[in-house]
């Protein structure tokens, strides 16, 4: 059995470390990289066999990982390491977005500290059908997934919006389940949070934190392409104001 390759979570957290450090890496025997090891051996992420594996996320391979995000960053003058293409992804992520991808590491670490993550079994959609997962990692989605499938936030969600007088339809492209399948589907809806939780951070969710969407808005989303992550509402809204199809209409 072959230790697993890095996953975006553990990407996230690593890149963060050498942010923090002023994109230089750090060596095996830093504090810094003894305790990212441990946090790594205990993610949820990987079955029990393959963290029981020698050298797993050992301090010396964190400290490998950190030197691929040092010089493979666009200031670093000599030589990169050889590194593969989810790391630079990342790299080019906390260059692009460095604040957001701290609050995306920070978020994932209350949710370890607390223990939540380890009680939330692996959500479909998580991953996509090509094996991605969001570029702020695959634990943060899992913990959004499953407060979408909350029955009772969604249907207090449901209830908010009814007594407001709106119509319970897509906020994104306006489909009514029950205009287009009558009483079957009358009162039908999905939720999807607004703002990612890494941004949002480990609050309890609000009414307000949730849109409501139709299945193929609501997959759209959340699809994942390689460095970027699930969408809001707004910005799908933009998506498809701009693509060509839509705008031959």
């Amino acid at each position: 059995m072959r230790i697993p390759a890095w996953t975006e979570d553990e990407l996230v957290l690593a890149g963060a470390l050498v942010i923090k450090n002023g994109w230089r890496e750090l060596r095996t025997h830093s504090p810094e990289v003894q305790e990212l090891s441990e946090l790594l051996r205990s993610l949820p992420l990987h079955e029990a066999e393959e963290r029981a594996l020698p050298g797993f996320r050992s301090p010396d391979s964190v400290s490998r990982k950190t030197s691929d995000f040092s010089t493979n960053h666009r200031l670093y003058r000599g030589k990169g390491t050889r590194c593969g293409k989810p790391t630079l992804l990342m790299i080019q992520a906390f260059t692009e977005r460095e604040a957001e991808m701290l609050q995306a590491a920070e978020a994932i670490e209350e949710a370890i500290a607390t223990g939540e993550l380890h009680l939330i079994p692996p959500q479909p959609d998580e991953v996509d059908d090509a094996g991605t997962s969001a570029i702020e990692g695959r634990l943060l989605a899992r913990r959004a997934l499953a407060r979408e499938r909350d029955p009772k936030l969604r249907a207090l969600k449901i209830k908010h919006v009814r007594r407001q007088g709106g119509p319970l339809q897509c906020e994104i492209c306006a489909f009514d389940f029950a205009r287009t399948y009558g009483e079957l589907g009358d009162g039908y809806i999905e939720v999807h949070h607004v703002t990612p939780l890494y941004v949002s951070g480990a609050r309890e969710t609000r009414l307000d934190d949730l849109a409501c969407l139709c299945a193929n808005c609501h997959r759209m989303c959340h699809r994942n392409r390689p460095g970027e992550s699930w969408r809001t509402p707004a910005a799908l809204r933009e998506l498809i104001r701009k693509s060509p199809q839509t705008a031959a209409h």
